[in-house]
């Protein structure tokens, strides 16, 4: 009965008769249904004071916990081409088993016969080291040889002086006595031709005095030209020292230049001997390049280069491989505004992909198949997609994590903050507010002992 018209039946016909009237218009239901939202009242007051743990999710995958037992491929560090496979996709391989056999594609270092021919050329030059050694130690002897004969000379030469200066002071003494002599006779001639003047003395004495004046006269000038030669000998013989002076100079400068020459080519020869040491050894380790081996034990994932006879270049990918041995762990990214809210030993719930799970975020004991984890490492730069890189070890103290999970698969992170109230937490998230700062209790102990 809707009521609308104004000629109302309800009003004028008495309706408790019937049996419909006792159905529609009981009032039993409303004291149920009004117990019931007095129950569900109170009970939602209690839940709202209920604790809520706020947390920071993000989504990343999984992971291990160090480098090098993440997946990883294996280049070749020369260019070179495919010639043998010697595993298949999935094969389990151990560190320094053969994966591929590859041979060379550069023609400066395709001779088979290339680190013999490089050590012949290594020992030539050794060789050479030693000849050029030889001829240091015989310039180094004519040297010392020169040395000796100059001295030998050079004393020989100053016994020629100091004879040559004896000879000077005889004929120097010499040359006096003779001009004593000479004024001698003059002297006696005068006196002869003064007496022959008077008549005491003849002609004949006279004569004879004035021979004997000219003999004493060319004994002078004979040995005046004696003085004068001796001196010429002392300067020739003074000349003759600074001759052999100047003379062995040039031949021990030329004897020596010849030896530092010889020390030249010999160091020259020696770094050859070693640029060449340096090629042969470059030349065995590239050769045993060319079989490309297990890094480490793992499995073989993919193939990236396939065939027979391909080319690569250096550093070119040609397979993938997994480690057999390692420590899972997760990297999720979180946002920039929740960075501050995580800290390292941070308690953290991990959904795997592939493993179901009952999940309440603010309530992770209440929370199944779900793990446990903390945080072991936050990236202090902003990741390519706009996050924040966590790292996420599993927690030793929990349940283990699933053996079945692979590195690569998905994971979804809940990061556990601080517990608050409910309703807190619904105002929260109305007013869109971040979750509360805190700093850990063992850090701001450690903080409060600094």
């Amino acid at each position: 009965m809707l009521n609308v018209s104004h000629n109302q039946l309800n009003k004028k016909v008495s309706l408790e008769g019937y049996t419909a009237f006792a159905k529609a218009f009981t009032s039993r239901h409303n004291k149920y249904f009004n117990r019931f939202l007095g129950v569900f009242a109170f009970i939602l007051i209690i839940v709202l004071f209920l604790p809520w743990t706020q947390n920071v999710s993000g989504n990343g995958y999984v992971t291990t916990l160090t480098p090098d037992q993440r997946p990883q491929t294996i280049q070749s560090p020369i260019p070179g081409r495919i010639e043998k496979w010697h595993v298949k996709e999935g094969d389990y391989v151990t560190k320094g088993d053969t994966i591929i056999f590859i041979s060379e594609i550069k023609t400066e270092y395709q001779d088979p016969r290339l680190v013999e021919r490089t050590n012949q050329q290594r020992e030539a030059k050794s060789r050479s080291v030693v000849s050029y050694q030889e001829k240091i130690k015989a310039l180094k002897g004519q040297v010392t040889a020169l040395i000796n004969e100059r001295t030998l000379k050079l004393s020989q030469a100053k016994n020629k002086l100091k004879q040559t200066r004896f000879k000077v002071k005889s004929d120097s003494v010499d040359f006096q006595a003779a001009k004593t002599n000479l004024d001698i006779a003059q002297k006696q001639y005068n006196r002869t031709v003064m007496l022959q003047n008077e008549g005491l003395k003849a002609v004949t004495d006279v004569e004879a005095k004035r021979l004997k004046l000219q003999e004493t006269q060319a004994k002078l000038i004979s040995q005046e030209n004696k003085l004068l030669a001796s001196q010429n000998s002392v300067m020739n013989a003074q000349l003759e020292i600074s001759r052999i002076m100047a003379e062995y100079s040039n031949k021990i400068a030329k004897s020596r230049s010849e030896r530092f020459t010889a020390e030249s080519n010999q160091f020259e020869a020696e770094a050859q001997v070693s640029k060449l040491d340096n090629q042969s050894s470059s030349y065995k380790i590239r050769n045993a390049m060319y079989y490309i081996t297990a890094p480490q034990n793992g499995y073989i994932n993919k193939a990236i280069k396939g065939g027979i006879g391909e080319t690569f270049k250096e550093g070119e990918k040609l397979v993938g491989i997994m480690p057999a041995n390692y420590d899972l762990a997760v990297e999720t990214f979180v946002n920039p505004i929740d960075l501050p809210l995580l800290h390292i030993g941070e308690n953290v719930r991990v959904q795997f992909d592939g493993w179901p799970a009952i999940f309440f975020s603010g309530w992770p004991n209440a929370s199944f198949g779900t793990y446990a984890g903390k945080v072991v490492a936050i990236e202090t730069f902003i990741s390519k997609n706009g996050k924040f890189r966590v790292l996420i070890a599993p927690d030793k103290e929990d349940n283990p994590w699933p053996e079945n999970v692979r590195v690569g698969s998905g994971a979804y992170t809940i990061a556990l903050l601080e517990d608050v109230s409910i309703w807190y937490e619904l105002w929260r998230q109305l007013n869109g507010f971040p979750p509360n700062y805190y700093t850990p209790e063992d850090k701001q102990a450690k903080k409060d002992k600094k």
